[in-house]
């Protein structure tokens, strides 16, 4: 049975696929999108494809990183681009190896150790925390918070005011004590420790708040991330040199960022077309980290995005004329308008819903139009994509339809994979996610 065949049929009779294996969790557990893709598919393609240490794997949707960190094991030069900051900072993060893992801990011990003390003067007593010394007292100062224009930015209730007091005074220590050969890994630590235990998320199909707790550990949480990065540090130090380049930028100016016939392959996933707005999904972390500052700042990032939601169309947008030939997607677009006016549908968002369709493939074909020449010839490329039928039920094969744009472009396609299958909340139909496989000619 051929790699991708056995794919196909695990995807048939394992819903679990999606899920991180225990055996992959180094590196990719330092800070993982909740949509991510997982490392095994990556190998998959890697090994279908042919891909060595002579050649270059692009991801240009690389978001926290799953495909440069699984080729940095695999010792495979590899690119990324990403938009979104906080995905960006990750993936960058998560393929600098070159710590010292002793050095990563000793810092961190002796940030805790200023943060405990601040805390102490505080009278706040940071609970969970394996004490580096007796911790006790009464509070005595006004809890610390956000300015009202970044706190706005947060989902309300997202994280509590005394966690958040505590997040604080640890990034005001990590900043006083700064060291710029760990400071990346040991804010990376903080953004995975406040999604996972001192914030109040939770995340299902969108993310929300979950059940919100008074009270949470802070500092204790963030030095078990910083440890856990130390051993996989101390484990993978030989593969460190490894070239892997993260460039934060408009995966649909790709053009602009890399060199001509650069590319041997091409390993990704794209946002799908549906209503998630990818921003909410890193918000809690990118605000307390200070990658998201304002609504001007989260209006220009959600601007250098692939529009696949409604929550980032803008009436300057001009993607969608890229698609104004193509029947198919117009014919869908069409369907949804319909729909809309048959159920009485009337708010600005679902008045969007047709032509968010229309502009999320649009900035596909942008986007593959301009890798074109970035390829080198023979190249290969896997695109993981998922139908669609969040607007109005009306259903959107995405795969289907990006593997008929490609090839408008120029590009063979080779096969279109089923990965799994899922079911649509809403209507409880079953979605196929995919593996559309392109070749570039040569």
């Amino acid at each position: 049975m051929t790699t991708a065949a056995a794919t196909r049929a695990r995807a048939r009779s394992a819903p679990e696929l999606n899920r991180l294996r225990p055996e992959d969790r180094a590196v990719h557990d330092w800070y993982r999108f909740v949509l991510s893709f997982p490392s095994h598919l990556v190998r998959d393609y890697l090994d279908a494809f042919g891909v060595d240490s002579s050649q270059r794997v692009l991801d240009p949707f690389c978001g926290t990183g799953t495909t440069l960190v699984e080729c940095k094991k695999l010792g495979i030069p590899s690119v990324g681009i990403e938009r979104n900051p906080m995905a960006g900072f990750a993936s960058r993060a998560k393929v600098d190896w070159s710590v010292d893992p002793e050095a990563l801990v000793a810092h961190a011990r002796e940030v805790a150790r200023g943060a405990l003390e601040s805390l102490w003067t505080e009278g706040i007593d940071d609970l969970g925390v394996a004490p580096l010394f007796q911790t006790g007292g009464r509070r005595t100062a006004p809890l610390r918070t956000l300015p009202p224009d970044r706190l706005g930015l947060l989902l309300k209730n997202s994280i509590s005011p005394l966690p958040l007091h505590k997040t604080l005074v640890l990034l005001d220590t990590l900043e006083q004590h700064r060291d710029d050969a760990v400071y990346a890994h040991e804010r990376l630590a903080l953004a995975t420790a406040l999604v996972s235990e001192i914030g109040n998320l939770h995340f299902g199909p969108e993310v929300g708040v979950g059940k919100v707790q008074e009270d949470a550990p802070v500092i204790g949480p963030w030095l078990d991330r910083v440890r856990r990065m130390a051993g996989d540090l101390a484990a993978l130090r030989a593969q460190a040199a490894t070239e892997t380049t993260v460039h934060l930028a408009d995966s649909r100016e790709a053009e602009e960022l890399l060199a001509p016939s650069s590319i041997d392959a091409v390993i990704t996933s794209p946002p799908y077309p549906n209503e998630k707005d990818y921003t909410r999904t890193t918000r809690l972390e990118s605000v307390l980290l200070g990658f998201i500052r304002s609504k001007q700042e989260l209006r220009g990032l959600k601007q250098g995005l692939v529009r696949s939601n409604t929550r980032s169309v803008y009436k300057a947008d001009t993607d969608d004329v890229l698609v104004a030939e193509h029947e198919g997607i117009q014919r869908i677009a069409r369907r949804i308008e319909e729909r809309r006016i048959e159920l009485g549908k009337t708010s600005g968002f679902e008045r969007q819903y047709a032509r968010v369709t229309k502009l999320y493939f649009g900035g596909m074909v942008r986007h593959l139009s301009g890798l074109r020449s970035r390829l080198r010839p023979g190249a290969r490329l896997a695109y993981v994509v998922g139908d669609q039928a969040s607007y109005l039920r009306v259903m959107i094969r995405t795969g289907q339809l990006l593997g008929e744009l490609a090839q408008s472009l120029g590009y063979e396609l080779t096969a279109i994979d089923l990965f799994r299958t899922r079911i649509a909340t809403a209507s409880r139909q079953q979605l196929r996610e995919e593996v559309v496989r392109l070749r570039w000619p040569g």
